[in-house]
């Protein structure tokens, strides 16, 4: 995997609270257990219509949304059913990070399990992201900030272990591989112990 330590993006903003999993990804494209495809479905039933054809008033349809990797999102992001598909929508389609000024809590752990950076902002930084979509911002998960045009700096919360997995390009299995050497080293001092309190 990729360490992701800082990105630039224009934003694009899909401002409507309360946005759950199954209209990130519609619960018929569940079949695979691949993330591969996904994204070509991400808000479905919002980017296309009955017959298919993409609907030109959608957000992401728009020819000025093309290329922008972060999502500016409304309240409370990814509520629903707890479905892990929907950060693989989200990161196949090409998105790197959602800003809102909340995430449902399985959705965000879900999203920092696969490199999607969940960025919660205050509600004056939302309003004037959402008043100002295709803004030019970057993410700096070394610093914890979002950085916005004319270089104001807004902090947003993130684990120290998940910012540590995403920065050194490592999921949690990778990390515990990483110190295969001192779990060993630790499971033979456990032993050692053991053994010697059995044989006093």
């Amino acid at each position: 995997m990729d360490a992701i330590k800082t990105f630039r993006s224009r934003t694009v903003v899909l401002a409507a609270s309360d946005v759950d999993t199954d209209q990130i990804i519609p619960a018929r494209f569940l079949t695979t257990t691949t993330r591969s495809g996904l994204g070509a479905n991400l808000f479905a039933d919002w980017r296309y219509g009955s017959d298919g054809a993409a609907r030109a008033d959608f957000v992401l349809n728009r020819p000025e949304a093309q290329g922008c990797t972060i999502l500016v999102a409304g309240n409370n992001f990814g509520c629903g059913s707890s479905r892990e598909h929907a950060p693989w929508a989200l990161t196949d389609y090409g998105f790197r990070a959602v800003v809102s000024t909340q995430f449902a809590d399985i959705f965000r752990a879900n999203a920092l399990k696969n490199r999607l950076v969940p960025v919660i902002v205050d509600q004056a930084t939302h309003g004037w992201l959402v008043e100002h979509p295709g803004a030019d911002v970057t993410v700096d998960l070394e610093s914890t900030t979002l950085m916005l045009p004319a270089g104001r700096a807004v902090r947003f919360p993130l684990e120290p272990f998940a910012r540590y997995c995403l920065m050194n390009g490592v999921d949690e299995l990778g990390f515990l591989l990483g110190r295969q050497t001192e779990i060993v080293a630790y499971e033979q001092r456990l032993r050692s112990a053991t053994v010697a309190s059995v044989a006093g």
